[in-house]
């Protein structure tokens, strides 16, 4: 397995990054085979969000069982308008992010996301997103800030604007001249960039 130091991350990540939105959820002894071999292959670095069902409960349990919290990398989501969430709010957020911490069973996030909003959230833009966020990492419970998407305007937006560590973006064998370009972006302005939909699912 190879490993890529990305901006400010004290710990590399691993290339391949298991993805926590499986289609079939498992979890108990399952799920802790299943993510000992994940681990076994060199994959250290885990991708889940708030609402991805059983995903978070099922890495916390094998993180408390095999106590290598240390050694991997947690990336986490939240703040999805989902459930009826036209606008979400700090609070939404804040809850999200609480939520993480009680089925992860960690004392902090690595990288904590937001979830495919619709605009990219700035400092003073009238929502209270990002002050939300930087309110969890002042407190210790994140350490760096991310965000995920489908809109290259968004995405775009989010790197020139210099608030962001990691971009999370659809980026496969499909991948246009455009979607290239956001990659390009990225390591011009030293985001790190996270490739999601690998297999354009």
């Amino acid at each position: 397995m190879k490993y890529q130091k990305i901006k400010n991350v004290e710990k590399p990540l691993s290339k391949i990054i298991f993805g926590g939105a499986i289609p079939v959820m498992i979890q108990g002894e399952d799920a802790d085979e299943l993510l000992d071999e994940v681990y076994a292959q060199g994959i250290t670095t885990f991708d889940t969000a708030e609402n991805y069902g059983l995903s978070e409960a099922s890495l916390g349990h094998w993180l408390k069982n095999r106590g290598n919290r240390e050694k991997v990398v947690i990336i986490s989501k939240g703040c999805h308008p989902y459930d009826g969430r036209d606008r979400v709010t700090p609070e939404d957020l804040k809850h999200d992010i609480e939520q993480s911490f009680e089925r992860l069973g960690t004392d902090y996030i690595d990288i904590y996301q937001f979830h495919n909003p619709s605009f990219c959230p700035k400092p003073n833009d009238g929502t209270g997103l990002y002050e939300a966020m930087l309110e969890a990492k002042a407190q210790g419970k994140i350490r760096f800030i991310g965000l995920t998407n489908h809109r290259l305007a968004v995405a775009q937006e989010a790197i020139d604007s210099g608030l962001y560590d990691t971009i999370q973006f659809p980026f496969c064998y499909l991948a246009t001249d455009k979607d290239i370009a956001i990659v390009e972006n990225c390591k011009k302005n030293n985001l790190g960039f996270i490739a999601m939909k690998g297999l354009s699912g």
